[in-house]
């Protein structure tokens, strides 16, 4: 028997963002038997100009491996025309990070897992406080609900968008 694994990803578009959004959850549905979705929500860019992205945070149980997980999402993003050419600021129409899974540090790919965007990223903290309030952020000790309590929410705008899926 396989111990299911709590993934939380964070979802981002700025090229089609609606589409490329959809096409996405389609295809993490395909792939795990269940999403919890986040609000979407829409923001400007950060780090160059561009257009506004939009953002969700979606969380599933999974009995796949960190390394498969990450195969998946690398080509997930590919089939949908992800350019990993370009500056890491720039536009793109998806982009798939893992915030956690379970509480693996990450160290056996190379990423530094929870993402540090959780903390600093208003379009990633707020979503992931709407899904897992409760939750414990590790390296702070503190819930994603406390950690959006004392987020200086001046820092960078963010809205509440219609999104409908499927």
């Amino acid at each position: 028997m396989t111990l299911n694994t709590t993934l939380a990803l964070s979802l981002g578009s700025n090229i089609d963002a609606q589409r490329n959004i959809r096409l996405a959850l389609d295809a993490l549905a395909r792939q795990f038997s269940s999403l919890s979705l986040s609000s979407v929500y829409e923001s400007e860019s950060i780090g160059f100009d561009g257009d506004n992205f939009l953002n969700l945070v979606v969380v599933v149980e999974t009995d796949l491996s960190l390394v498969l997980v990450q195969e998946f999402l690398k080509q997930l993003e590919e089939s949908q025309g992800r350019d990993r050419t370009q500056a890491k600021f720039s536009s793109r129409p998806i982009d798939v990070d893992i915030l956690f899974y379970g509480s693996d540090d990450g160290a056996s790919l190379g990423i530094e897992l929870p993402r540090a965007e959780i903390t600093r990223n208003a379009f990633v903290l707020l979503p992931l406080a709407e899904l897992l309030p409760d939750a414990q952020h590790a390296p702070t000790g503190k819930t994603y609900a406390e950690l959006w309590a004392s987020y200086d929410k001046d820092s960078q705008k963010l809205w509440s968008i219609e999104f409908a899926w499927p």
